[in-house]
């Protein structure tokens, strides 16, 4: 399932970054075992090259924060900490 999910991240890799998004080069320190764990990746064909890993990686961070952002919300809607009424309004009064 890992294999065909990866697949799935690099034909979009293919078609969408590069076509329409400009990467640049960033180059990062890592630890020894995450520089093994990248090489594990790219070997067992989980991922194209050592690039695909990282983009993954950071993908992957994007989204459980977004979900924080939304697990967070549903707390606080539970907890009664909603805003109710002109959002102009509550703006000003939070600036």
């Amino acid at each position: 399932m890992c294999g065909v999910f990866f697949l799935a991240d690099i034909v979009y890799d293919i078609i969408i970054l590069d076509y329409h998004t400009f990467m640049s080069t960033l180059s990062v320190p890592l630890t020894p075992s995450l520089e093994e764990f990248i090489r594990r990746q790219v070997k067992s064909g989980k991922a194209a090259n050592k690039a695909h890993v990282v983009r993954y990686a950071l993908q992957r961070l994007s989204e459980a924060e977004a979900v924080e952002v939304v697990l967070q919300s549903e707390r606080e809607l539970a907890e009664g900490k909603i805003l109710r009424g002109n959002l102009r309004v509550i703006a000003k009064r939070k600036s």
